[in-house]
């Protein structure tokens, strides 16, 4: 930031920048009250994560008039919840102001970067490094709604199920570390190379990948090439 900002409220309700600095205090706290909401601990770890507005640091823009904590309250909720967007309760902020906040947040890595410093933060409590160096592959196929294109779903012939595949790749302690959806008639080799070749790019330090007898063949020689 580029200078101190007076703040908008004497006494702000919560210590986010919205509210700090903005017109959040123009808008009614909420009551914490599902499984979902955020600690006041895990909002310590989350809260330093988040960017400084444009308006706060002198580039334009009107001061945020919601809650930061509430957005992401929101969002976890609805993630939580597997509802749709329009579906959010009326205690949070409308949800397209919450989508719109998730989407700005999302196109600038916000979600990627919270999520790989919180899997640090476990890996450390575990006793572990920050970085993994082995990771286990695997794939599941899953139906798709009647709402997934057809150009997207295909048939995985071997499970039976007409849909789609997530490819994924964990670390030992089951902690996410890359993903990739394509349809089900996608080959499981076919995929891991893409996903391998992130997987490298993401986490250099790994050097070894469990895998079952799904993922035997070509794709064995093909890691043996591209291993350096």
């Amino acid at each position: 930031m580029s200078g101190p900002v007076q703040s908008n409220s004497a006494a702000p309700s919560c210590d986010c920048l919205a509210h700090v600095y903005g017109n959040a205090a123009d808008h009614p706290d909420r009551e914490r009250r599902y499984p979902s909401d955020m600690s006041d601990a895990e909002w310590a770890v989350v809260r330093p994560l988040l960017p400084v507005p444009a308006w706060l640091q002198g580039r334009g823009g009107q001061p945020e008039g919601y809650c930061h904590r509430q957005l992401l309250d929101a969002i976890r909720y609805l993630v939580a919840g597997g509802i749709s967007w329009r579906a959010m309760p009326a205690d949070f902020p409308g949800w397209g102001r919450v989508y719109a906040f998730f989407r700005r947040w999302r196109e600038h890595g916000l979600m990627t970067e919270c999520h790989d410093r919180l899997r640090g933060r476990v890996r450390e409590r575990e006793g572990r490094e920050p970085e993994p160096t082995a990771g286990i592959i695997d794939v599941q196929s899953v139906k798709a709604a009647a709402s997934v294109s057809a150009a997207s779903r295909g048939y995985d012939g071997g499970k039976k199920v007409g849909g789609r595949k997530r490819h994924i790749v964990t670390d030992c302690l089951g902690l996410l570390l890359v993903v990739a959806v394509t349809a089900a008639n996608i080959g499981d080799r076919d995929a891991a190379a893409s996903l391998l070749m992130r997987l490298r790019r993401l986490h250099r330090d790994i050097t070894f990948v469990w895998a079952d007898g799904g993922y035997t063949g070509s794709l064995v020689d093909w890691c043996r090439q591209n291993s350096h």
